[in-house]
């Protein structure tokens, strides 16, 4: 959904597990946190805390391991 980074929880190059939360972000005045979807390492963060995202936007890009 559209709306606007508050917060990421992760950096570049961290190692994350399913269901970590990566980012917050606020849409109709209600804070969404984003969680991993499976173990990986985050390879690059697209946004910024602050910025406006549209429904659909990759907030970040996770390297996991194939299946």
């Amino acid at each position: 959904m559209p709306g606007q980074v508050v917060a990421f929880k992760v950096a570049a190059g961290d190692v994350v597990k399913r269901g970590q939360p990566l980012a917050v972000i606020e849409a109709m005045k209600i804070e969404h946190t984003i969680n991993a979807p499976a173990d990986g390492v985050v390879a690059e963060l697209l946004f910024a805390p602050g910025d406006l995202v549209a429904d659909g936007d990759e907030l970040l890009r996770l390297e996991t391991e194939p299946a």
